[in-house]
């Protein structure tokens, strides 16, 4: 799965994108974001408040229990304000 980031997600990890391949037991958007904070420091920093993260899989925004399968792309990004 292409796993964008955006923001400060993308600073925190150190890259603006990566391919991942998914073990079995990653089935939702929290299951991925607990799989890349385990990947390192730089992930624990950039989801170490998961509350604030937003996601969208396919370019559709979802919530943290929303499936993956199926999806090829998922993003995090960080709360935006217009203006």
């Amino acid at each position: 799965m292409k796993v964008l980031y955006f923001a400060w997600v993308r600073e925190r990890v150190g890259k603006a994108s990566e391919e991942i391949d998914l073990p079995a037991d990653v089935v939702t958007v929290a299951d991925l974001v607990t799989h890349l904070i385990g990947l390192g420091e730089g992930y624990a920093h950039a989801f170490e408040n998961r509350t604030v993260i937003r996601a969208a899989l396919d370019q559709v925004h979802v919530k943290p229990e929303a499936p993956l399968a199926g999806a090829r792309e998922i993003a995090f990004f960080p709360p935006m304000t217009g203006g």
